[in-house]
């Protein structure tokens, strides 16, 4: 929050006591399909990724990494089931925004719901802009353009995760990849 807008040492504190960071196991599951959400995160360190189940396959759609914000925003807001899974994919630490306390803080410093409003804006137009264009691309750009632009991701997270998030499947992406090294 310090690097969007000066707070107050009382702003600090609430967002401090309001927001834990908790670490959580490869593995755990933030939000399974089919339950209500109730938090929102930031990635401290770590990964987690998101995917949904079709037809007994699991289809990644997006995977959130250092000093990403996430959540089901949809869920959160209707308090509706949740069509997607969040999971830990390495040991991930992670600062829990529950809705609630959040909801208190905005009530308590009106400024913070202000600048939250704005961030969040900017993150969802950058969010839309990305996966537009990441839409047009063919399967080896959209590769090319993933190792360029988050080129740990692909040493974090197994290839079959990288190739469904790519929408290819695991031996579309290794032809690629040869194909690239060459």
């Amino acid at each position: 929050m310090k690097q969007f807008t000066e707070l107050s040492s009382e702003e600090v504190l609430a967002i401090e006591q309001s927001f834990p960071i908790r670490t959580f196991a490869k593995g755990v599951f933030l939000l399974e399909q089919g339950q209500v959400a109730k938090d929102a995160y930031f990635v401290v360190a770590g990964c987690v990724r998101k995917y949904y189940r079709s037809d007994g396959d699991e289809l990644t759609v997006d995977f959130y990494t250092e000093e990403q914000s996430f959540a089901d925003f949809e869920s959160l807001s209707h308090q509706t089931p949740s069509n997607y899974c969040y999971v830990c994919t390495e040991e991930t630490t992670l600062a829990v925004l529950n809705a609630d306390q959040e909801a208190a803080l905005y009530q308590k410093f009106p400024r913070f719901e202000t600048i939250c409003r704005v961030e969040f804006e900017k993150m969802m137009g950058a969010k839309v802009a990305d996966s537009k264009r990441f839409g047009h691309l063919k399967p080896e750009e959209r590769y090319v353009q993933l190792r360029k632009e988050r080129p740990n991701l692909i040493q974090r997270v197994p290839q079959y995760q990288i190739a469904s998030y790519l929408g290819l499947t695991p031996q579309s992406l290794s032809r690629i990849r040869k194909r690239l090294v060459r």
